[in-house]
């Protein structure tokens, strides 16, 4: 990522002052840094707020600039190259991510729910399931009052105590304790694809849970596994495809093109993608900016000719963000993108991951919001969201593998699909929400654009 950058930095001068003027000198650096940053590349430029003494706090100096409430989205990060690694899925992790409700709206419990594990991770390797139910941290019961606290112990080392359902009994029955210890996991985003054959229909499924192109090795493999799977969808003749991005909080722009590139309905690389808006500053010193497009990559796995009513199914749940918004925006003057879950969370803006390249010793970085997402329709009113046209609540139900076509979404899905309802019976559950473990992640609500290159 090229920064655009006139600070001088000299290692020899700075090596000459005491510490602690050194380390003051190193916090001004940094702040200077993130305001000229900041003067060139934010969205909002206009309405940038007034910077704090250059001797504060460089995320206190950050936040003190951002054009609130409006701007919900612009990170530092005390580390660009552990920011790198993790928005390309490689992170200390022990495997699974969570969603946590109140136990009774008569105590303060609270409980964990196994939203899906990672393969090869610590999770798989332990046994722990979809569906679990995670009580206790460290031997500490889950509470409305600790909840908070005990999300940070489960990033390293800990304990869990859990239940499993067992449907035979209809009960949640003890597991025990399991120890997770996280490893450095790179998390391949392409969860699960399969064909389903149901009344004479073909239905791909794809779940996929993050826009990365690699594992931040410039290889595009995941990019790659995903051409070999809509590769497979075609061959197998789907005349339907539902993409699950439930759990998908956004990633890469390029890996959003990328995979709308092999669903849309007769796009080619002369088809508009996504337009993108920048600030004034930018078009007026790049001309090139002013009218940026993205167009479609030309992809011989592209299955969007073969389904049915031109229509593609979409699950969403409210953590459906950024780049994957900008896949439904992006394909809706294509085809009929049909939507089934929850409103999605509403980001139609994009950022760039920046560091300090002048100065070794600044180890921040930064993800402010530079620009705006339209669709060559020039259309970007997704800031409150996408509306659902079937609604589902997935935590309504008893959590079921991703991919049991007795699901709660996917069986939505398959039966507005084959217009045949499902005559199973299923359980029926009333919970408050909390909050979740994807929304701790640095890549939650991003949508990362490429590098913006020197004036």
């Amino acid at each position: 990522m090229v920064l655009l950058s006139a600070l001088a930095w000299s290692c020899d001068e700075d090596d000459k002052l005491p510490d602690g003027q050194a380390a003051i000198k190193l916090t001004q650096d940094t702040n200077n840094w993130i305001f000229e940053v900041m003067s060139q590349f934010y969205y909002w430029l206009d309405n940038m707020g007034t910077p704090i003494a250059d001797t504060s706090d460089p995320e206190d100096y950050f936040s003190a600039l951002l054009y609130t409430p409006t701007d919900r989205f612009s990170v530092i990060y005390p580390d660009y190259q552990d920011l790198i690694n993790t928005l390309s899925g490689v992170s200390l992790d022990p495997g699974y991510e969570f969603k946590l409700f109140r136990e009774s709206a008569t105590n303060d419990n609270v409980y964990a729910q196994v939203l899906y594990v990672k393969k090869e991770s610590p999770a798989s390797a332990a046994g722990l399931l979809r569906g679990d139910i995670i009580t206790k941290v460290n031997g500490t019961q889950f509470t409305i009052n600790n909840y908070r606290e005990l999300l940070g112990q489960t990033e390293i080392s800990h304990k869990i105590t859990y239940l499993r359902y067992n449907e035979s009994e209809d009960i949640y029955i003890p597991q025990g304790e399991l120890t997770l210890n996280p490893v450095e996991l790179s998390e391949d985003p392409n969860y699960l694809d399969t064909v389903y054959t149901i009344n004479n229909q073909k239905i791909g499924y794809v779940v996929y849970n993050f826009f990365a192109p690699d594992p931040g090795d410039k290889s595009k493999s995941f990019d790659l596994k995903m051409d070999d799977i809509f590769s497979e969808l075609k061959a197998e003749n789907v005349q339907h495809l539902i993409l699950d991005l439930r759990y998908n909080g956004g990633g890469y722009v390029s890996s959003a093109t990328n995979l709308a590139s092999l669903i849309g309905s007769g796009v080619t690389s002369a088809d508009i993608f996504s337009k993108t808006k920048y600030n004034d500053f930018l078009t007026a010193n790049i001309p090139d900016l002013k009218d940026e497009k993205t167009n479609f990559l030309t992809k011989s796995q592209n299955i969007g000719n073969s389904l049915t009513g031109n229509r593609v199914y979409i699950l969403t749940t409210e953590g459906t963000a950024s780049s994957s918004e900008l896949i439904i925006n992006g394909l809706k003057p294509y085809m009929d993108v049909f939507l089934i879950g929850e409103v999605t969370y509403g980001k139609n803006v994009g950022s760039i991951a920046i560091e300090d390249e002048e100065n070794p010793a600044n180890k921040y970085g930064l993800l402010p919001i530079i620009s705006q997402s339209f669709n060559s329709e020039d259309k970007s009113d997704y800031s409150v969201g996408f509306q659902p046209n079937i609604v589902v609540n997935e935590y309504s139900e008893l959590f079921l593998p991703l991919g049991d076509v007795n699901e709660i979404m996917l069986r939505t899905a398959i039966e507005q699909i084959t217009g045949q309802p499902s005559s199973a019976r299923f359980k029926k559950i009333e919970r408050t929400e909390l909050a979740n473990s994807l929304e701790r992640k640095i890549r939650f609500g991003q949508m990362i654009e490429e590098p913006i290159q020197k004036f």
